[in-house]
């Protein structure tokens, strides 16, 4: 459904980005146990000449502290503590307004028309929706918003949330200002003081969207980016630039060879990025240091082909989720990423406004010094990422895969079936995969290869062999033709590559 709401604004004359955020809102109302009215956001676009990055996530509120976090062991997950404001609002309206071709309300339009009227609920949300009844159903607004009749809904059962049609009406009509200065605005700020958080309206008055470009590793002719920090896209480009120096010319697509230098090099880059990443103005050291050359080949040094390794961050020298894609025929590319981070957020619900808010705030550390402790009007470490090849200064691929600390692992995966294997996007997509779950432990899909996951095991990997599901992420793929598009969709869960 979301799919359709894009596709119909390019055959309305809109443009990639038309598309984009048409999808992107309609999301809201048709998969709300992943993102929301209340979620951050990025994006990596290429306008036809250029490449811009957007970071929309949102600080903390200015009274935030360490030690107004003293009485808790770690971050909450729940509850105002740890609502961060929420910028995904601000994506829409400032990428509408730099390089959308319709007007901004139209891109609602779909959006309106399924919260107003209802949708069949598909059979991954039911399941996850289900899941959330049971951790956040003792939110009363929450409760009454998204749990009709007590419970939440089966697959293809309707949903009908008439209270997100009105705050994404008020929102078309004003552009987005609404939610952050207006009458949305004041009904946020409202319930905050109703719980007693430190939530301000100049929290979100202060807020917005900003271009922040890209970064980026190149690797076999082609340029791999990603957004600055404080997303975890960084740890991909880690994984990336430690492979330039280990020799796998010669390693089949799915042999042990092959799938062990990945993950050792993925666990190398996570120690790094869980080491290092925060908001880019409060980092220790630079995305330059982490990338540069001789690091990641002393990081690559590290590897040992016989065997696993356990890891720890290095020391480089100073100096649920929704992803979607777009492209159109004048050559536009929108690589599009929101989330309320666990699920339905934080379920904090606002009155009688559908809007549930993200909880990013968990994604804040507790440890006083650490660059991503919690502090006051700062953005959190963030796991969502958008990502784009490019090859030669043209564009290649949009693509991402949503899934929390999945996400760089799938970059890192689908970008290595695509550049050293040639393998399109529906077969990179459907290939298995494995994720780093930390320490010695790897969760692996069981259609690999026995023999493989064998010999894994006898190089020290402590394997989870598991059937094919979302734990595994979910990608969305446009690779770029001399004479169109290739697309696909993750097969992993709900969602549909559509085009005319």
């Amino acid at each position: 459904l979301a799919a359709q709401a894009g596709l119909r604004m390019l055959n309305e004359g809109g443009n990639a980005v038309d598309a984009a955020l048409a999808t992107a809102i309609a999301l809201t109302v048709v998969e709300p146990t992943m993102n929301g009215i209340g979620s951050d956001a990025f994006c990596i676009l290429w306008d036809g000449s250029r490449l811009h990055g957007v970071n929309a996530s949102g600080r903390s509120p200015n009274s935030w502290s360490l030690e107004h976090f003293g009485r808790f062991s770690k971050m909450p997950s729940t509850g105002w503590d740890s609502v961060t404001v929420p910028g995904c609002v601000s994506a829409w309206s400032e990428l509408s307004r730099k390089f959308g071709a319709l007007p901004f309300s139209k891109l609602f339009e779909t959006a309106i028309k399924y919260a107003e009227g209802g949708f069949p609920v598909g059979p991954v949300t039911a399941q996850a929706w289900s899941a959330s009844e049971k951790t956040l159903g003792h939110f009363k607004e929450f409760s009454n918003t998204f749990l009709p009749n007590g419970r939440a809904p089966l697959p293809g059962e309707y949903f009908v949330c008439k209270q997100q049609a009105r705050t994404l009406q008020t929102i078309a009509e004003t552009d987005g200002d609404a939610f952050y200065r207006g009458r949305l605005a004041e009904k946020i700020i409202t319930d905050a003081e109703r719980f007693g958080a430190g939530f301000s309206m100049d929290d979100l008055v202060n807020h917005k969207s900003e271009w922040v470009g890209t970064v980026s590793v190149d690797y076999e002719g082609y340029s791999m980016h990603e957004i600055p920090p404080n997303g975890q896209g960084l740890a991909c480009l880690i994984a990336i630039g430690i492979l330039r120096h280990v020799p796998i010319d010669g390693f089949s697509v799915d042999s042990t060879d092959f799938l062990h230098v990945q993950i050792e090099a993925m666990k190398l880059a996570l120690a790094d990025a869980y080491r290092y990443v925060a908001d880019i103005n409060y980092m220790e050291v630079t995305h330059e240091d982490l990338l540069a050359d001789d690091y990641l080949a002393l990081r690559a040094s590290l590897i040992r082909l016989d065997r696993a390794s356990e890891v720890s961050y290095g020391v480089p020298k100073s100096s649920e989720t929704v992803y979607l894609t777009t492209a159109d025929e004048r050559g536009m590319m929108v690589s599009f990423i929101q989330s309320n981070y666990m699920g339905f957020g934080s379920g904090v619900v606002i009155p009688g406004t559908g809007i549930s808010l993200q909880n990013r705030g968990a994604g804040f550390s507790l440890i006083d010094g650490h660059p991503n402790v919690v502090g006051p009007s700062k953005r959190p470490f963030h796991t969502i990422i958008p990502a784009f090849l490019m090859r030669e200064r043209s564009p290649m691929m949009s693509y991402g895969v949503m899934g929390g600390p999945m996400q760089a692992q799938g970059h890192l995966q689908i970008t290595l079936r695509v550049i050293l294997f040639g393998q399109n996007p529906q077969t990179a997509i459907d290939a298995p995969r494995w994720q780093v779950m930390g320490g010695m432990e790897v969760a692996v899909e069981d259609s690999f290869p026995v023999s493989v996951l064998d010999e894994l095991e006898s190089r020290g990997h402590k394997l989870r062999r598991l059937p094919k599901q979302p734990l595994f992420g979910g990608a969305q793929i446009i690779y770029r033709l001399e004479d169109g598009y290739c697309a696909g969709s993750e097969s992993r869960k709900e969602g549909q590559a559509v085009g005319y």
